[in-house]
Order: C-alpha cells, then structure tokens, then sequence
C-alpha cells in the first residue's frame, strides 16, 4: 500500500513488481499524478492489465476495502527490521510518500501492527519507494516459498 505517492515513475515500477509477483497494490489518495501519466505507463511496460491495483480515496476508504488484520508501516525512525517480522497472507506493507515519508498521524493509526525500518548505511535517509516495497514484498514472499512462482 502506498499513502499518497508522488513520483510516477515509482509507481509504475511498483504495478510492474505486483504483476510479477501476484500481489496487489492499493494507492491511497490523494495521488501526486494522473494514473494516465506516461512515466508511470512507462515504467510500468506492457504490465498494468496483468497487476491488481486499486486507489482508495482516503487512508479511512482503504482501510474499509481491505479490512487488514495486520498492518506493517515503514519508517526510518522505527527500530524492528522487517527482517524480523513473520509475514502472513493479507499483511499490508505500508509505505509513505517521497521524500517525506509517513506522516507522524498515519504512523500512530490504530490499524497499525508494528512500524518497520529496512537497516541502511548511516546517514542516508531512504530507499527509493518502489525498490522499498520489492525488497520487502520478496522477503514475505520467500517466507512463503514463492507460492505460485515458476522456479
């Protein structure tokens, strides 16, 4: 789940990795672009008919549609690494905008399990938002054995 993206390009890539990897994508309004945008077609090839994405309104509309048992926001400023962390099917992975990430408000939203950090090198801020949410997405998936992956 991505709360208000802002670069296309981002997530184009992101549709194209939720193709690949049979996940869905939910983007979280308000959007910083146009889903007709061509960096996001881009960037996202010939995939976007073979990815499940769906834009809620709101935080509050997307919490309504997905009805999560468990929600996982990512953070800098958290301390568990989302190595630690064993996924389950229907876990939201929630990432926030670039550059600023999740907002203090969303961060303590009672849908939210656990706040996660992916461990970098001190002094940087952040990944890119789409490498982010592969890194992750494959680390959950794998967990899983790749179920439905051609090996």
């Amino acid at each position: 789940m991505f709360h208000q993206p802002r670069i296309p390009p981002n997530t184009g890539n992101a549709i194209r990795m939720v193709a690949g990897t049979g996940c869905e994508l939910h983007l979280v309004g308000p959007l910083g672009f146009d889903l007709s945008e061509p960096k996001l077609k881009r960037a996202g090839l010939d995939y976007h008919d073979l990815a499940s994405v769906t834009v809620h309104e709101n935080l509050e509309a997307a919490w309504a549609a997905v009805e999560p048992a468990r929600v996982f926001a990512f953070t800098a400023h958290a301390t568990v690494s989302y190595a630690d962390i064993a996924y389950r099917p229907g876990d939201v992975l929630l990432f926030g905008p670039e550059p600023t990430g999740l907002s203090a408000e969303v961060l303590a939203d009672p849908h939210v399990t656990e706040r996660l950090r992916i461990p970098m090198l001190p002094g940087r801020r952040s990944l890119n938002l789409s490498n982010a949410a592969a890194l992750v997405t494959y680390e959950a998936w794998r967990q899983h054995g790749f179920s439905g992956a051609a090996l």
